[in-house]
């Protein structure tokens, strides 16, 4: 853990980890308008059933009119009140049922689009390149998907018809009112003015505060998931005090982001209730003054109130869609943030590598750097023989993981040429290529399912005679069928019912399963005991077995048998050859080998650099 201050640990509004590109409220709209359109229809009857249930309620303005000028004043006797109240009732009823209806086809409608939504963002999650997700908090994605997208939907269909809706609604009644009396009409609406004003003031300042809150639930959600996964080293150090500064700094960043929010709604949404209620104000005064002039009827100034609060509904209903709109803004930006990022590579690469595989594989002059003008390999130039052990040693840091992440373009080279069987890896489809290599980490990760799972992950249509053999071959049956549920044990969130042995045996399972021609190995025993290490060491060279091996070695032991040794240094070959060749040499391996005992390679180069 670290031992900076909990406030240096903040994510301030503005962090680039967690920011995107800023969109205009139409780009985003835009956008989001092209998920609608694999479902017309439904959309289509949502908005049919809202516009019926709204045709519905307009009755009952003109009914009451009816009951108060036609029926109560003139005593048309209780026959004629009673069909009026019961079309009334009926009225109520078909609004209502329209409503339910459109519920319905609504809720259809939104699940649809939010899987549509969810899957996309996520089938483009997994086509980003590695660097994608080395700069950016598996928190912060996990809310891109789920809350962000949840967000978008919300604008997407609800806006789309409640907005339709309301637009109709008001033009539809404005008409009423202007048909029935144009003299309370123009007073009914003469606050307008002031409700447009209100809109565009919270339209103009509402996306910076919703940008600033996005944000900072992204930063919670973040520092959540790390410590969650984090939970036995925060225990280990004793720094959960430590932990809840943190979490309570960026609960608090949310806190505030929140209440920013809350604050401007709270100004904005009473405004514009009291300006509407004046309209309605304004319409009792000069109605009230009709009726007593006799140029009105009671009925006829009540229904048109009934008229005027329908008017102004909708119209409510737009300044919510207005916040919803900019909070959609907001979380769009970061959803289309992810859709718009570059995949790995072209589509059009569709070139595969010639079968079978032999394994021959060249690199020449590569050069490879994160950002520009810091080189992490220079000048990398090797050949591995098909069937070869490539054993790579050096200090950390030296380039040895980003040498082998090469082979299967987790990165793309700046310079020269990486070959398999004389085909470059650049001009290769890069599942053509992947499919070939398979790769056991140094920290195995195994997926929160069954042993039977992840071992089937490199073979996902192997049979049960195929399982069990790789899983013998790694070592590892025997401890699995001494489990209460075998193969069907489940292993725990990145494998932690397993120990470190377990785990990583299981992942050889899991590489011998995938028999591909070409591996890749964070030589792993640096955190196992005497005999688990043993196992490993015996299942890795059952793995390692008529294929070309690239071994990260962080012992000397494991790598005496390699047909080259590479000694790395800041990013450069510094001696290449065999074990005997290169202690002949007596150069930095030979001293490396001369000091090295039990101690791992990083830390015998330390020392000689000490």
């Amino acid at each position: 853990m670290s031992s900076h201050s909990h406030a240096d640990h903040s994510a301030p509004a503005g962090d680039p980890t967690f920011t995107a590109r800023k969109r205009s409220t139409i780009g985003v709209l835009r956008r989001v308008w092209k998920y609608l359109l694999p479902y017309k229809l439904l959309a289509l009857a949502t908005v049919g059933c809202a516009v019926l249930s709204l045709l519905c309620a307009l009755t009952y303005p003109k009914l009451t009119e009816y009951i108060i000028d036609g029926i109560i004043q003139k005593d048309g006797g209780i026959q004629r009140l009673k069909w009026a109240v019961l079309a009334m009732a009926g009225a109520f009823l078909l609004r209502d049922l329209f409503n339910s209806l459109r519920i319905r086809i609504n809720n259809h409608f939104e699940q649809n689009v939010i899987f549509d939504m969810r899957r996309e963002v996520f089938g483009k999650l997994q086509r980003l390149p590695v660097n994608y997700f080395d700069k950016r908090s598996s928190g912060d994605l996990m809310t891109r998907v789920v809350e962000d997208i949840n967000n978008v939907e919300r604008v997407l269909i609800d806006g789309t018809e409640q907005g339709t809706v309301a637009i109709l609604c008001i033009g539809g009644i404005s008409g009423i009112l202007f048909y029935t009396n144009p003299f309370l009409a123009a007073v009914a609406l003469s606050p307008l003015p002031l409700l447009a004003a209100g809109a565009l003031w919270y339209t103009l300042t509402a996306h910076r505060r919703y940008r600033r809150q996005r944000e900072a639930a992204s930063s919670m959600n973040a520092l959540l998931m790390d410590d969650l996964q984090g939970i036995r080293q925060i225990k280990a150090y004793g720094r959960q005090d430590h932990e809840d500064a943190r979490f309570a700094d960026r609960a608090n960043a949310l806190r505030k982001g929140n209440l920013g929010i809350m604050r401007a709604w709270a100004n904005y949404n009473p405004a514009m209730n009291f300006f509407a209620a004046l309209g309605i104000v304004l319409v009792l005064w000069f109605g009230g003054q009709e009726v007593m002039a006799d140029n009105m009827t009671t009925g006829e100034l009540v229904g048109f109130l009934f008229y005027l609060m329908l008017f102004y509904e909708p119209v409510a209903r737009l300044h919510g869609l207005n916040q919803m709109l900019q909070s959609a803004r907001a979380a769009g930006e970061r959803v289309f943030d992810i859709l718009d990022h570059d995949i790995e590579r072209d589509e059009a690469r569709k070139t595969e590598l010639h079968e079978p595989v032999k394994g021959e594989v060249i690199y020449k002059d590569v050069g490879f750097e994160y950002e520009p003008e810091r080189p992490i390999l220079k000048n990398i130039s090797l050949h591995a023989k098909p069937g070869e052990m490539i054993a790579l040693v050096g200090p950390t840091g030296a380039g040895k993981s980003t040498l082998v992440n090469l082979l299967p373009a987790f990165y793309e080279i700046s310079s020269g040429r990486v070959t398999i069987d004389g085909q470059s890896v650049v001009d290769t489809s890069l599942a053509s290529l992947r499919q070939h290599i398979a790769i056991v980490s140094q920290e195995p990760f195994l997926f929160n399912g069954t042993i039977r799972e992840n071992i089937q992950y490199g073979k996902l249509d192997a049979g049960e005679d195929e399982l069990i053999a790789a899983a013998k071959a790694a070592n590892c049956h025997e401890f699995i069928t001494a489990l209460p549920e075998g193969y069907d044990a489940r292993v725990g969130e990145r494998g932690v019912k397993l120990s470190v042995g377990e785990k990583q045996r299981v992942s050889v399972a899991r590489a011998l399963l995938a028999d591909a021609p070409l591996l890749i190995l964070d030589e792993a025993t640096a955190s196992v005991d005497t005999a688990t290490e043993r196992l490993i060491q015996e299942a890795l060279e059952h793995l390692m077995e008529g294929r070309t091996s690239f071994v990260i070695a962080h012992r000397l032991s494991t790598i005496r048998k390699a047909n080259q040794i590479l000694v790395l240094k800041n990013g450069e070959i510094i001696e290449r050859g065999t074990h005997e060749t290169l202690l002949e040499q007596n150069g930095l391996y030979a001293k490396l080998a001369r000091i090295q005992n039990t101690t791992f390679i990083e830390e015998s180069f330390e020392k000689l650099e000490e």
